[in-house]
């Protein structure tokens, strides 16, 4: 566990450590039982409309779940997250933060993938630093959050008072559900 007092610091920590290790054997196999896990969780929880993210280097890999009514989100002006219908095809637009985005209609999804740099075992997550999940989860209560992240993110991290615990935390060896 990882244990840095500054959170960009520590953010660059995590994302050098993650890119160190998506270049090995192992990754692939963290793949396969996230991918597993998530498959299970997902059949006990019965999403209506799930919410998944288009995936950075290193981070879990959700394309594989369109036929789940999988929706990437995509970015707006000020700052703020949507989430929009994906027909399954290539993305054709960038959102203001270079991620692939689509053209579909805005929904709101009850159960959301969500990407971690860093997680602990209360539930918070470290994310890019952007702030767009903390404030679309403050947005709509009450929708199931479902951390993706790699069991060597785990941190030390006290959360700041915006800081919104997630549902849960899936990994590659856990699933850890917050008290």
């Amino acid at each position: 566990m990882s244990q840095v007092l500054d959170r960009p610091g520590l953010r660059q920590q995590l994302l050098a450590a993650r890119r160190d290790w998506a270049g090995t054997a192992g990754f692939a196999a963290a793949q396969q039982r996230v991918s597993q896990r998530l498959r299970e969780l997902l059949a006990q929880l019965e999403p209506e409309v799930l919410g998944v993210y288009w995936p950075l280097p290193g981070e879990f890999e959700v394309a594989g779940l369109s036929a789940q009514q999988a929706l990437p989100y995509a970015f707006k002006a000020a700052r703020r997250m949507d989430y929009r219908r994906w027909d399954g095809r290539a993305p054709s637009l960038q959102d203001e933060c270079g991620i692939p985005a689509c053209e579909g209609a805005v929904l709101v999804p009850d159960v959301v993938l969500v990407p971690c740099v860093g997680f602990t075992r209360a539930g918070y997550r470290l994310g890019y630093g952007g702030g767009y999940f903390d404030r679309w989860l403050a947005a709509h209560p009450g929708v199931t959050s479902v951390g993706l992240a790699w069991s060597g993110a785990e941190v030390a991290l006290a959360p700041e008072p915006h800081d919104l615990p997630l549902t849960l935390i899936l990994t590659e060896t856990d699933v850890i559900v917050p008290e």
